[in-house]
């Protein structure tokens, strides 16, 4: 599937630049096995396809409030520090945020899903399953995929 979506992507690029001979325009390369590769792929196959996605990042930042100084022995120091910032967003929070055109009972309409990415030995913490059972207690749809091919089939499924 992932050739699908080069291919999908090559097409888009060849028709964004249609002054370009397509086999000018560089294929872009996917992968996924890595959570980062994975997370890319599901994004840009949502917005390939009319939907909206983006990636949730719940973690915190660093403040730096270090600068550098000269001593009285003309030394260039170091001072100061740096302090990590706890982030703002729901703590568990999914890794992809998504709007996605669903048909229910013959209209489309937008609904939100939220997707997990784990690769490998990767498995959910507890706070991740809190919020996946708060996604789907408010009747949300919230997916664990661990490659392409495992959301494309929950995408399919989804969209069908």
């Amino acid at each position: 599937m992932l050739t699908k979506l080069i291919n999908l992507k090559h097409s888009i690029d060849c028709h964004k630049y249609p002054s370009m001979p397509s086999d000018y325009i560089p294929k872009y390369k996917y992968t996924d096995k890595t959570a980062n590769g994975l997370t890319r792929c599901v994004i840009d196959w949502i917005i390939f396809n009319g939907g909206q996605a983006e990636r949730i990042n719940t973690t915190g930042r660093m403040l730096d409030n270090t600068k550098q100084v000269n001593d009285v022995m003309g030394i260039n120091r170091t001072i100061g520090s740096k302090q990590y910032i706890k982030g703002t967003g729901t703590v568990g929070s999914a890794d992809i945020s998504s709007t996605i055109r669903m048909n229910i009972n013959g209209r489309m309409i937008g609904v939100s899903v939220k997707w997990e990415v784990k690769i490998g030995k990767d498995r959910m913490s507890e706070h991740q399953k809190k919020y996946q059972l708060e996604i789907e207690g408010a009747d949300g749809f919230y997916f664990i995929v661990k490659s392409f091919d495992d959301f494309i089939e929950k995408y399919f499924e989804l969209t069908k």
